[in-house]
Formats: C-alpha cells, sequence, structure tokens
C-alpha cells in the first residue's frame, strides 16, 4: 500500500493511515510503534499535563526516528499551555479538534508547524482551509468519543469535503480494516485516520478490560449520548443506560451533567471500569476481533487493502 501523495509527502510517512490521538489510549508506545511501521503516530494530549506531556514527547523521539506528531483539544482550559509544549519542544505536526483553530493558526505557522484539524461537516472544514489548516480529518458518526450534532456519516461526508476543498481530507469514522482504506481512498480521501482499532493493540495504554469490551463488541454494541452537552459515542454499560434514560425522560443539562460527574473517561479507558466509566468506541468495534501489536496491525491493514484491491480490479475486469 506504498502510496505517493499529498498526505504521505506532508507528513513524510509512507503509508497514509495515522493513528488517532485518543485520550488515556496514545502515549508514546503507541504513537512511537505507529510511525516505526510507517503510518503517523500521535501522541494525545488531551489527557496529560504539560508536564506529562514533556515527557511523552522525549520518549517517543528515543523510540522511533520517524515523524510523530501530538493531537490537542482547543476546547480545553489548558489548550495554550499544551501548544507552548509542542513548540518548545520542536513538534511539527498537530492535529487539532474540539475548537477552532484559527485562534491559534499564527502560532503554528510561525513556527513551521503543519496543522491538521478535526471536522465533522463541510462547514467546519471549509472554515479550517481559510484559516490556514494544511489538511482536515473528516469524521464520520461511526467514530467512537465526541461527535458532530449533524449526525454525518463519513461515507457521506468525506466526498462533499473533497468536492469543496482545495487541501488534503483525511477520512475517519468506522474504519478498522484494509477495505475500508480503499473504500476511504476511492471516495477521494488521501488518508485515513484510524481511532478504536488502535486503541485494541498491545501498544496502547488503555486498560485492558476496555480493549477486551472493544474486541467483545457486537455491531449494534455502542450508542451515541450526552446529545444535549457534547455527543459521543461509547460502548454500552450501566453508565450508558443511566444517560440515555434521562434523555428519553426529557433531563436538563443540569441533571445529565450530574449524573455524567467528572473523570468518567479516565474510569473506564485507563482504570478499567466497565460499568461505570465512558468506554468510547466507533461502530468499527463490531470489525475487531483480537488485541494485536501494531506491526502485526499495520502488515495486517496492508495485506487486506492489497487483497481487497486485487479482487475489485478482478471482479471489474
Amino acid at each position: 500500500m506504498e502510496i505517493n501523495n499529498r498526505i504521505t509527502k506532508l507528513f513524510g510517512i509512507k503509508y497514509p493511515i495515522i493513528q488517532a490521538g485518543m485520550v488515556w489510549v496514545s502515549g508514546w508506545k503507541l504513537a512511537s510503534a505507529v510511525s516505526n511501521c510507517g503510518g503517523l503516530g500521535l501522541i494525545g494530549a488531551g489527557s496529560m499535563k504539560p508536564d506529562l506531556l514533556h515527557e511523552h514527547i522525549g520518549k517517543c523521539r528515543i523510540a522511533t526516528d520517524n515523524p510523530f506528531g501530538v493531537n490537542i483539544p482547543l476546547l480545553r482550559k489548558d489548550a495554550q499551555e499544551l501548544i507552548d509544549v509542542v513548540i518548545e519542544e520542536n513538534i511539527k505536526i498537530v492535529f487539532s479538534s474540539a475548537g477552532h483553530p484559527g485562534k491559534y493558526i499564527e502560532q503554528f505557522k510561525k513556527n513551521c508547524i503543519k496543522v491538521v484539524h478535526v471536522v465533522p461537516s463541510l462547514k467546519y472544514g471549509l472554515k479550517a482551509e481559510s484559516v490556514g489548516c494544511d489538511a482536515v480529518v473528516g469524521e464520520g458518526v461511526e467514530a467512537g468519543g465526541h461527535n458532530g450534532i449533524d449526525e454525518i456519516t463519513t461515507m457521506c461526508l468525506i466526498p462533499q469535503l473533497v468536492d469543496e476543498l482545495s487541501i488534503p481530507v483525511i477520512a475517519a469514522g468506522g474504519i478498522a480494516d484494509g477495505r475500508q482504506i480503499l473504500a476511504a481512498l476511492a471516495l477521494g480521501a488521501e488518508g485515513v485516520q484510524i481511532g478504536t482499532r488502535f486503541a485494541a493493540t498491545v501498544e496502547s495504554s488503555a486498560h485492558e478490560n476496555y480493549k477486551r469490551r472493544i474486541v467483545e463488541a457486537k455491531d449494534n454494541d455502542t450508542i451515541l449520548i450526552l446529545k444535549k452537552i457534547g455527543m459521543a459515542r461509547m460502548i454500552k454499560n450501566d453508565f450508558t443506560n443511566e444517560i440515555h434514560k434521562l434523555e428519553r425522560e426529557g433531563a436538563d443539562e443540569e441533571k445529565i451533567n450530574t449524573a455524567l460527574g467528572q473523570k468518567r473517561e479516565r474510569l473506564g479507558i485507563f482504570e478499567g471500569d466497565e460499568a461505570n466509566g465512558m468506554l468510547e468506541a466507533g461502530q468499527s468495534s463490531g470489525l475487531i476481533k483480537e488485541i494485536l501489536t501494531v506491526n502485526l496491525l499495520m502488515s495486517k491493514l496492508n495485506a487486506e487493502y492489497d487483497t481487497a484491491l486485487k479482487e475489485l480490479t478482478i471482479r471489474h475486469n
């Protein structure tokens, strides 16, 4: 699957596969493993304080000589502090999400940082391009974690972004195997960002209970909840049942926030509380059958892509 396009050139990588910078999942071990295999690994700063981000960047540099980046959710109160760390550490690739990149784009460009923003709709894709982002990740509602309120699917979102934007588009949401990578590229994407599939790897920093729940999940085992306060997709459990019941009963934001409480993501993903934590994961969970090393997974994705391309060519000749 060696592809020479704008994404592989932009990041200096072999394969157009980007590992999502997920909270409590994407530490230096996962990011460096993906980068060592020819993809682009991302350190997920969303669950880190500045000092910890410094530490992970330093360890990642020791573990890989290949390019890697950092994901920063811009709505975090300490987003500027995390950006300061990235600049101080001379990181040249930033994936931003959950906020407007225009507020920080001048700092990024001044420091020769390539900026990719995650968008859930064409409206936000156009905004990201207009402020100077180098590429966008179009993330469909199939994705795990926080999603756009319009609930646009990956299949519908990607071609619309490709048709309207001049910068490269990376597809995300529901992608877990090589067939889907081929499909995303057929839609016009120049790369894919994969989250849940990389969450269920040996190098992921997530708890083993969380990884096991991904592997055990079937096609209908995730749910979109918290629609009034920031919609998110996660694996069904006691917590999601409680929130879903409140939402059906018309509970207001205050009541839902009270039920949500604090640090639910850490509780579920990092500490492994299967009943009460947020087990953020995408619909691609139904495709994931085993926990692999990143090396084995990347080989598998490449082989699946090549097989799918060959079979498609044979069927249409």
